[in-house]
């Protein structure tokens, strides 16, 4: 048998009074969401996201298409309280396909989930950024689109016609992995080798999310942060399955 535990940390970071950040950590959906800076009521929009989120993880064997029905109810929800446009997402969420179990990664913006299984971290997600087109495009590195400018600029955002869709990935779980979802408060401050650092050090979710933060807040953050980290335990035998993510849908 096998268990997922999970610790989450946040913080509003050195510069803003206000933290817009939401998350859950349920019992088959993980996410974070990051209410758009900038925008009045960036909090309320995140808020209402993440309880369309806690009304998924409430059903009793999800599907894939649960999934991206929930964000789109999200969406609706968003624009209808005139709040489109004023947050992102990402998350994972454990489902059951052809009666098996499997991940769903998911995000829509610059939050990203994180994948470590022992050998070395993964990004799952990529950012819907003006940053991570250029990063892609050639004409900045990623570490120098850690300082770029407009690094807070996003492409796709939750309940906004057109630019709204999220990205989807599905894969078979393998116990013993560990998912880092962040905002990107966090990425802005911290590189991907100092967040494997850490969980290599940290056994203990809720330790390592919390370090995580600290390590954000200690390098003077710009942003709100928030850290969630994911860990899919063994608690008696069980088999693994060694398989790797699908390519994106």
């Amino acid at each position: 048998m096998s268990a997922v535990l999970a610790g989450v940390a946040t913080h509003p970071g050195v510069v803003r009074e206000v933290n817009e950040d939401n998350a859950i950590a349920g019992r088959q959906v993980f996410a974070v969401a990051d209410g758009v800076g900038g925008h009045a009521a960036g909090e309320v929009a995140s808020a209402l996201l993440v309880a369309r989120l806690r009304d998924l993880d409430q059903h009793d064997v999800p599907g894939p298409e649960d999934v991206r029905a929930a964000l789109s109810a999200a969406g609706r929800t968003l624009e209808e309280a005139d709040h489109g446009g004023m947050t992102t997402v990402a998350g994972i969420a454990l489902v059951t396909l052809s009666e098996r179990p499997h991940w769903v990664v998911f995000n829509v913006g610059d939050s990203r989930v994180y994948r470590f299984d022992g050998a070395g971290l993964t990004q799952l997600t990529v950012d819907h950024s003006e940053a991570q087109e250029l990063v892609t495009a050639g004409l900045l590195t990623a570490d120098e689109a850690r300082n770029y400018p407009r690094r807070n600029v996003v492409t796709r955002v939750l309940g906004k016609a057109g630019i709204g869709d999220p990205d989807l990935w599905l894969f078979p779980p393998r116990v013993g992995e560990r998912f880092v979802i962040c905002t990107d408060g966090l990425t802005n401050e911290i590189a991907d080798a100092e967040i494997e650092e850490v969980l290599r050090q940290h056994a203990d979710a809720k330790e390592a999310a919390a370090v995580l933060v600290d390590r954000a807040v200690a390098a003077r953050a710009r942003d709100n942060v928030t850290a969630l980290v994911v860990d899919h335990l063994v608690v008696a035998e069980a088999s693994s399955c060694d398989t790797a993510p699908r390519s994106p849908r």
